[in-house]
């Protein structure tokens, strides 16, 4: 019996014992390749000699200092570290212990930023449907996937969601991935009108979807346009790269392969690899500087913001992906993993889309490929594959709810950047085993249950 309560009260999982690279082993001595670095976080692997050491280093000086009372140097290192490689004049981190405490933080200071600016209406946020910010009360208000928010809607925030850019499913025949990525982000102005531009506060979007769509990446244009609109209206856009962040999509900040500079960027994951919990939130000058100018002050905190070994451990991943020129792995690396998928899964019978940038990538699962059918959800794809690929030593991602948060199933990966090119055959050859030992009884249209189509006119 266990005394811990396990997000699955009912699972017998494994006891992770070691590890080592891309690796985890369990009490037993079984293996497991983690090919979706837990949530998208490991980017180092398991067992760094640098982190550690730095880690080690920070604890025998100083663990923890209250930032209520002082700074320290390493986190003052930090904060230059990420300035430094960060797109326009995103000068300014604020750090916390995670992804959700992250974008809670986002949205607060957004309203804040209207306070000091003397636009106390400016209070409402638009995200996007399908999208996914974190599980305090806040971010999940701003996430659009109904599964998550079901239990929690009579608590959540009212926030308004438009169309993901999600052009496989969504784009119409007639249409090329330019017009597609003009409508859908033309659907944010026409929310700003609706809710009337002096109410609405910011924007938050993921630059490349993760956990909800599985690696979807915009077409040409949206994020242009996106920022377009928010300067049009006063609204502050801001951008969720917990997952897609820190280097994952081939670049430091995923934002960058838009040509766009948010007002707001919120990291963690890869931030510190898993080594240690944290977070940030990146700030422009313009932001900063309302508040440094007006009150002085942010009206919010947390105990362990800036912790001492969690910005030692973070800042050693960062100086090792430098150093030993891991972004370039990641494409490499990734171009790599989608031959490999293309390769498994290109003809598939159940295998409708690959997808994905850099060493996030991820397959989506239909009952008809030519229709894009989903499974019926009562089937749990999602979830026999993710037990079946634990049988073959192999950790990924799946997840259910694509389409909309209850149909659709995909499958998440996101392996350490140090992955070599006979692991990611290993991995996809796993992966395969796994998809083909849940669907191998399964026909063509099988599954499938009150599909009433995208709705995409053609």
């Amino acid at each position: 019996m266990t005394h811990v309560f396990h997000r699955q009260t009912k699972a017998d999982l494994p006891v992770a014992a070691r590890g080592d690279g891309i690796w985890i082993t369990d009490t037993n001595g079984k293996k497991y390749l983690d090919g979706s670095g837990g949530a998208a976080v490991s980017s180092l692997g398991h067992s760094d000699a640098a982190v550690r050491q730095a880690m080690i280093t920070q604890m025998n000086s100083m663990p923890f200092a209250h930032s209520g009372f002082f700074t320290t140097d390493v986190m003052e290192k930090l904060a230059d570290k990420l300035t430094s490689n960060a797109p326009g004049d995103l000068n300014h981190v604020y750090f916390l212990s995670g992804g959700s405490e992250a974008v809670e933080a986002a949205i607060k200071l957004a309203r804040q930023y209207f306070l000091e600016a003397g636009q106390p209406n400016k209070q409402h946020f638009i995200a996007r449907r399908q999208s996914y910010h974190g599980n305090t009360l806040g971010a999940l208000s701003a996430g659009g996937n109904q599964f998550r928010r079901a239990p929690y809607e009579p608590l959540l925030m009212d926030v308004d969601h438009i169309s993901p850019c999600y052009a496989w499913r969504d784009q119409r025949v007639s249409e090329t991935e330019t017009d597609y990525g003009l409508r859908v982000a033309d659907e944010l102005e026409d929310a700003i009108l609706a809710r009337g531009p002096e109410t609405v506060a910011a924007f938050i979007v993921e630059p490349v979807v993760g956990a909800t769509l599985g690696a979807v990446t915009p077409v040409p244009g949206y994020f242009k346009r996106i920022r377009e609109i928010c300067d049009r209206y006063g609204v502050l856009l801001i951008m969720d790269e917990v997952m897609c962040g820190m280097g994952r999509t081939g670049s430091m900040y995923a934002c960058e392969q838009e040509g766009v500079v948010p007002d707001m960027i919120a990291i963690a994951k890869g931030l510190g690899a898993g080594y240690q919990p944290i977070g940030a939130l990146l700030v422009s000058d313009n932001v900063f500087q309302a508040v440094q100018s007006g009150s002085g002050a942010f009206q919010h905190g947390h105990t362990y913001m800036g912790h001492a070994v969690a910005c030692a451990a973070a800042l050693a991943v960062q100086e090792q992906i430098e150093e030993r020129s891991l972004l370039a792995a990641v494409v490499d690396r990734g171009d790599d993993l989608d031959r490999a998928l293309v390769e498994r899964f290109g003809n598939h019978r159940f295998v409708g889309n690959i997808r994905g940038r850099g060493l996030f990538r991820a397959i989506e699962l239909v009952a008809d490929r030519e229709t894009k059918a989903p499974f019926d959800p009562g089937l749990n794809i999602h979830a026999a594959i993710k037990a079946a690929a634990m049988e073959r030593g192999l950790m990924c991602y799946p997840m259910g709810g694509t389409i909309d948060g209850r149909l659709g199933d995909h499958v998440l990966l996101a392996p350490a950047f140090i992955i070599e090119k006979v692991e990611i055959e290993d991995l996809a050859d796993r992966l395969a085993d796994a998809v083909e030992a849940v669907t191998a009884d399964l026909s063509p249209g099988q599954g499938v249950t009150d599909w009433q189509g995208s709705g995409v006119a053609a």
